[in-house]
């Protein structure tokens, strides 16, 4: 992989469930890179695709979720059609994965120091005592404080934010190039959150790791982030660099959840909201998925899906954006 390549590239991801009611689809045709050393946030409402996108990229998806379409390469290596085996070895080597629910990653039975020793030894040729050592520098460097005597501790001694902190150094055992992070900070009070993601930024910094955010709090997009990607009922309605997309959004719905957020010296009765709620996956509108909540939808915007097309310094998916939307409009 030359160095201006991505390390994570996904090309037209369609994810879809399919049910006694009809095949759901979960996310529709999105396409995304993600550099060494970037980080990527990834936003939007419940329900839009977060995490499934991530799961998709990690090989975690629950039966009856299926890739239907696209591609997601790792380093110039297509990972998607892989054998559960083999993506099991990329899982923990290659690609790190941080959850919501540190005790959803964490085994109660055992010490937090066997589960990472287990996992280095797992995925690297290192002896018992090797990998120990390995787990103390670890459990350091994300900030666990008595790392010695700790690693002989099991989860429910940890705070949650420690446990958080553990989960953390289980994704970077191995080195990984690239780490997915599920809302990582959600359950974690705001002391705590900024740490969680200053090790983040160090990450990508000091070890060119990529990292895949996935939340719904703009602040700690804000915070972390060098791009975000918006998405909606399972599309991608706008990415860019995140100064840009929060201080500039050009999709009408980012433009929403911007407005939504509420300003230090502000002072409003009332902050803007959006109309409605996010369509059923199920009952996706034909045309932009956003349309039946948008003040500016017009007769295309109900029919035609749009792509993502440049807009100013991100890309947005919005007719509105479109050279012939006068002519169409007319």
């Amino acid at each position: 992989m030359s160095s201006n390549e991505p390390l994570l590239s996904v090309r037209n991801l369609r994810v879809e469930f399919n049910t006694r009611r009809g095949t759901l689809v979960a996310v529709d045709d999105i396409s995304f890179d993600i550099a060494p050393g970037e980080v990527l946030g990834v936003v939007g409402e419940s329900g839009a695709g977060k995490s499934i996108t991530g799961n998709a990229i990690i090989g975690l998806l629950e039966p009856p979720g299926r890739i239907a379409a696209g591609q997601i390469l790792l380093e110039g290596e297509r990972i998607d059609n892989l054998p559960q085996e083999a993506m099991r070895k990329i899982r923990g080597r290659r690609i790190g994965a941080i959850f919501q629910d540190p005790l959803t990653s964490l085994n109660p039975l055992y010490t937090v120091g066997r589960q990472i020793t287990e996992t280095i030894q797992a995925h690297l040729p290192m002896n018992a005592a090797q990998a120990r050592d390995r787990a103390i520098d670890l459990l350091k460097e994300v900030g666990i404080p008595a790392a010695e005597r700790r690693i002989d501790h099991y989860p429910h001694q940890f705070s949650g934010g420690m446990r958080q902190r553990v989960v953390i150094a289980l994704a970077l055992c191995a080195n990984p190039r690239l780490i997915v992070a599920d809302e990582p900070t959600t359950a974690l009070d705001v002391s705590i959150q900024a740490q969680i993601i200053q090790l983040l930024k160090r990450l990508g910094r000091d070890h060119g790791t990529a990292v895949m955010l996935v939340t719904h709090d703009m602040g700690v997009i804000a915070e972390t982030a060098d791009r975000v990607a918006v998405m909606y009922a399972g599309r991608l309605a706008e990415i860019g660099p995140v100064q840009d997309v929060i201080h500039n959004p050009q999709h009408p719905y980012t433009a929403g959840l911007m407005g939504s957020i509420p300003s230090i010296g502000q002072d409003v009765e009332r902050l803007p909201q959006i109309e409605g709620s996010m369509p059923r996956l199920t009952a996706i509108p034909a045309g932009c998925a956003f349309n039946p909540r948008c003040p500016h939808a017009f007769d295309r915007c109900r029919t035609q899906r749009p792509d993502l097309v440049p807009a100013g310094a991100t890309r947005a998916s919005c007719w509105l954006l479109a050279k012939d939307t006068v002519a169409s409009n007319a």
